[in-house]
């Protein structure tokens, strides 16, 4: 591992444990997973892991994220939000994100005063700029830092660093919330969420790991890495009887394979 990683390690160290107490936004990701055992590692039982749960978290990720919690050995909260309810989120304009994250953080903010808990963290690392993110802008309203950025961890770093430390989380294909599964002007319902969610689901029992089902109305476009195009090609029967009894009426096999933010594409043209 280069020595520059080990610096910046060795700086994110020194910045937690100037922080005395701290709420991780917890998803049970890479990179959070990565930032709450450095910040347990760092302050024990000061670092409490807090995961929201609402619609557009899969509960299968909730039971991943319980068990690496857990392993770790930090305190873990489970907090509920319901940012369906919210107009400016369900319309899913391109400030999508900002709404949902608003929401989040003034939960958050609101336990950590409870708790006379002064910082949150969040896990974004300098890589994530590269992409469209509104929901940067409530992190930076509501205070939260972002110290795996601060230090310039990139992903690759996070992964390499994670391995080292034996977390399970590693090489964990990158996830999103279920609302970035459409395009933005496509209302956002709990009925269409749960589309996505069980279509992703039964793909992942096929053994896909890095999965994306975007819900185009009746049309279910999926994408998957090119290397496992010949996998979906083999259940396509399989796939498409059960994508039907879920409401699609149209499946279809995206051939420029999985990439990060797709439905932003569009903004950036």
């Amino acid at each position: 591992m280069k020595n520059k990683t080990n610096e910046k390690l060795e700086r994110l160290q020194n910045f937690l444990k100037k922080m005395d107490k701290v709420i991780v936004a917890y998803s049970g990701g890479t990179d959070s997973t990565f930032l709450l055992k450095v910040a347990h590692d760092a302050l024990g039982k000061n670092a409490v892991a807090v995961t929201a749960v609402s619609d557009t978290y899969p509960k299968q990720e909730l039971d991943h994220t319980k068990k690496q919690a857990k392993k770790i050995g930090a305190k873990h909260i489970i907090i509920k939000s319901d940012e369906v309810k919210n107009k400016n989120f369900s319309k899913n304009t391109p400030k999508r994100c900002y709404f949902c994250k608003k929401e989040l953080y003034s939960k958050i903010k609101d336990l950590a005063a409870a708790k006379n808990i002064r910082y949150i963290l969040d896990g974004t690392n300098v890589d994530d700029g590269k992409d469209y993110r509104p929901g940067v802008k409530a992190l930076a309203k509501h205070g939260v830092k972002s110290p795996l950025k601060d230090v310039k961890l990139t992903k690759d770093e996070i992964r390499q660093l994670s391995r080292k430390m034996g977390l399970d989380t590693w090489n964990k294909p990158a996830q999103a919330c279920l609302a970035s599964r459409f395009p933005y002007g496509t209302k956002i319902t709990r009925k269409r969420l749960k589309q996505v969610e069980l279509a992703e689901s039964f793909l992942s029992g096929l053994g896909l790991d890095q999965i994306r089902v975007r819900h185009h109305d009746d049309i279910a476009r999926i994408e998957v890495k090119k290397d496992d195009f010949k996998e979906v090609l083999k259940n396509a029967k399989r796939i498409s009887q059960q994508f039907k009894k879920l409401g699609f009426s149209y499946i279809t096999l995206d051939i420029e394979g999985y990439r990060t933010g797709s439905l932003n594409e569009v903004i950036k043209k």
